[in-house]
């Protein structure tokens, strides 16, 4: 089999799907199951991403029992991973009756043009030219500007490297409730011939970035002692201090957040590969650091907090695409990005929350596995009649893998033959 299928791009999707059916032998099941689509069409699909062949569902839950500033919101999450939904679900429970509060920055994207062989003086004619600069760059967006946004300021970094000083222009835009990206390297790219005429640099790199400094959001919550026990709160703040100064657990600490922030993400169209590189980033300015802080209040209440980068938006790019990101919007309830940035760092909050308890408590698995046994009954050949009785007998036993489910159904069948 050879992968440089010249013209494959060129194939309607019928006919991309069909060769790989050939060269990779999938069954007539295995096509029918990838050409399948929900209210994602391939025609859709196909304007989307380039070699389209089908579609990928993920299941969708609801968060229930969040409160954010002071408002009942049920929050759409698209995750593959058990206990998610249910972990937001249960730690925003425990919030009630006062819930969320949370907050966002101005929605200010960096963009990035690299200038290479700069000349000295090229820092004070950057800074010099900033209002022409700004002029350049509003003139190519002019409906955003209109809006309220566009390029509202600029800075000049200059920075030692392998190929000699890199000297940065980051230009600071309001991007309003999109996420940003085509206004912003837009942008770049229509100021970076005008900066190498400025300076006699050659521009190389004109792009956003995604470590979004400017665009925060930040949530608070506090569990009370009464609700999930002194004891609780002393173990969560002893796992909270081994994430602050050892980036093994940090790393899982700070995934745990991801678990809930990518899920919003994901169900609203926005760019969860951008929210963890931006998110992952943040945590390492100082070193790599948890993303959330914990504490307790003068009462000895639990008090979590979260700030994270969140260049969200809720207009543009797959948002328009996808009937799904459109129907998770109005679910939530929203009518700006910031808005959507707070309930993602919300449930970014109340997911790491609820893993540090279980964690604490009685351990991650017990939940977790519960919550899997019956992807464990189906990963063991069960169909959909078999494996709620493959799972219920797990649970009973306690014995919760594809082994003993495999041993399970084979009684099961074994009985009906």
């Amino acid at each position: 089999m050879k992968s440089d299928l010249s013209g494959f791009y060129e194939l309607t999707v019928e006919e991309r799907l069909n060769k790989i059916k050939k060269m990779c032998s999938l069954t007539n099941e295995e096509t029918e199951a990838i050409g399948k689509t929900g209210c994602l069409s391939l025609i859709s699909s196909d304007r989307m991403i380039e070699n389209v062949i089908g579609t990928l569902e993920l299941p969708i839950g609801i968060a229930t029992n969040f409160i954010v500033n002071g408002r009942d919101v049920l929050i759409p999450m698209a995750i593959e991973e058990p206990s998610v939904v249910a972990g937001a679900s249960n730690a925003a429970k425990l919030t009630r009756p006062t819930g969320f509060t949370a907050k966002s920055t101005e929605p200010l994207m960096i963009g990035q043009i690299q200038l290479m062989d700069a000349p000295p003086g090229t820092k004070e004619k950057i800074y010099a030219a900033k209002d022409k600069i700004i002029n350049i760059a509003n003139g190519k967006d002019s409906t955003l500007v209109k809006l309220g946004g566009g390029m509202k300021n600029l800075e000049v970094r200059e920075l030692p490297s392998p190929r000699g000083k890199i000297t940065i222009v980051h230009i600071i835009v309001n991007v309003q409730d999109a996420m940003g990206a085509n206004a912003v390297n837009t942008m770049c790219e229509c100021i970076a011939p005008f900066l190498e005429e400025l300076t006699g640099a050659r521009a190389v790199l004109k792009i956003i970035s995604n470590l979004a400094i400017y665009h925060l959001a930040k949530a608070e919550a506090i569990w009370k002692k009464e609700v999930i026990g002194e004891d609780i709160i002393e173990r969560i703040l002893d796992a909270y201090a081994l994430a602050q100064v050892d980036p093994f657990r940090c790393a899982t600490h700070n995934k745990g957040i991801m678990n809930g922030v990518d899920a919003v993400m994901i169900v609203t169209g926005n760019d969860f590969r951008a929210a963890e590189a931006g998110a992952h980033a943040f945590a390492s300015i100082n070193g790599y650091k948890p993303l959330t802080s914990y504490t307790k209040n003068n009462n000895g209440d639990l008090v979590g907090k979260i700030e994270i980068p969140m260049g969200v938006g809720i207009v543009g790019g797959a948002i328009n695409s996808n009937p799904i990101a459109k129907i998770a919007l109005k679910i939530l309830g929203i009518k700006h990005a910031n808005e959507l940035g707070e309930i993602a760092a919300c449930v970014g909050l109340a997911n790491n929350f609820a893993a540090l308890r279980a964690i604490v408590k009685e351990g991650i698995q017990r939940g977790h596995m519960k919550l899997h046994a019956n992807n464990i009954a189906l990963a063991a050949g069960a169909n959909h009649e078999e494996a709620p009785k493959v799972t219920q007998e797990m649970l009973k036993e306690n014995k919760i893998s594809v082994a003993y489910a495999s041993e399970i159904l084979n009684k099961l069948r074994s009985k009906k033959n």
